[in-house]
């Protein structure tokens, strides 16, 4: 292949999830599908997309729960099988553990330098969380400072892409924010040291709970990627309606109908048609169309629920995914590092 006709260098992308126990579905459609997805995508000669790194974020699981820790190993091992049953591939991805990769906890000491106070008492999640989470004490230096420990998260390994949904997108721009002026106060000759990184819109389809609202462990309305179908379908059987259709008789509004948000997410669309007309003439019940869409989402996933159990059965092949991940996240942050403290001044040679 001549050089005009090769392909550039894949273009690096990063995310991580905090360890809060075993995954959801509003986890795997808001982010892990698109990261497998990503982790796949090739160019017109098979050369891989992207350089993926993906990475279970126990050091951020503290900042908010750092009085109750005892949960946090089962957690991270949760956390990783759902990775892995959702498909990622230590072949295609760097899948690692965050506190097994000491630049990011120095590269957040050395971005907080440079970080004005004004810039984090700004960011709307910090006001929002501190109102949510009222029963915990969270006036603490790690919790204001957590977009520094976002912003090193993704630049330590000179970032391109940050998959997020279109929600998400305002919370990468205070990692752009400290990149920008530690390159003016940093760079020579116009050089960034840490690049900026992009926003990766990915799509992030509407998933209501079992109660119409978001799906959020804080909720209690989850589907969970491990509940086996008899649970599936049970939870699935309690999930709140069109509230106007109270009679088996009486006509539905898909429409404004949480069990049909979900129909768009995981049934056909021969079946979502069914749907419609059988709810907006009454010619089927709730129940009916709960055990529709209760297929859909099993056939979703047995595949994951296989692949899971494969793991479960083999730890050794897990934790040696993680080991391997940190040896090669450690290698390409260490690159970055290696530049940031010459230019810090902080290299001896």
């Amino acid at each position: 292949m001549s050089e005009e006709t090769r392909h550039p260098a894949p273009r690096r992308v990063l995310s991580g999830m905090r360890p809060t126990g075993k995954l959801h579905l509003g986890n795997y459609m808001g982010a892990l599908k698109n990261w497998v997805e990503l982790q796949n995508a090739t160019n017109d000669d098979g050369t891989a997309k992207y350089e993926c790194y993906f990475f279970i974020a126990d050091f951020h699981a503290l900042t908010t729960d750092y009085a109750e820790p005892s949960e946090l190993p089962a957690n991270v091992k949760d956390v990783l099988l759902d990775f892995l049953a959702a498909g990622l591939d230590t072949k295609r991805s760097t899948i690692f553990l965050q506190s097994e990769v000491p630049a990011h906890a120095e590269l957040s000491l050395l971005l907080g330098m440079i970080t004005p106070l004004g810039w984090l008492e700004r960011v709307p999640t910090y006001k929002d969380q501190q109102e949510q989470l009222k029963e915990k004490d969270l006036a603490t230096y790690g919790f204001l400072g957590y977009p520094v420990m976002m912003s090193a998260d993704i630049l330590v390994y000179q970032t391109d892409f940050v998959p997020v949904g279109l929600d998400q997108a305002a919370h990468v721009e205070i990692t752009r924010e400290i990149a920008r002026r530690f390159n003016h106060i940093y760079g020579e000759d116009d050089r960034e040291i840490l690049p900026e990184p992009k926003v990766l819109l990915t799509p992030s389809p509407k998933l209501p709970g079992t109660d119409g609202r978001k799906m959020s462990k804080s909720y209690g309305n989850t589907i969970l990627l491990s509940d086996p179908e008899p649970e599936v379908r049970a939870k699935l059987k309690t999930m709140v309606t069109d509230p106007a259709r109270i009679r088996r008789t009486d006509a539905g509004n898909p429409e404004i109908c949480p069990v049909f948000d979900l129909h768009k997410v995981f049934s056909s669309g021969e079946t979502q048609a069914e749907v419609r007309a059988g709810c907006t003439s009454a010619g089927i019940g709730c129940i009916q169309c709960k055990g529709w869409l209760a297929d859909g989402v099993v056939k979703e996933l047995a595949p994951m629920q296989e692949r899971r159990r494969y793991f479960e059965a083999h730890p050794d092949e897990a934790n040696a995914i993680l080991d391997e991940g940190a040896v090669r996240a450690n290698a390409r942050a260490e690159q970055t590092m290696r530049e940031v403290r010459t230019a810090m001044r902080l290299a001896r040679r």
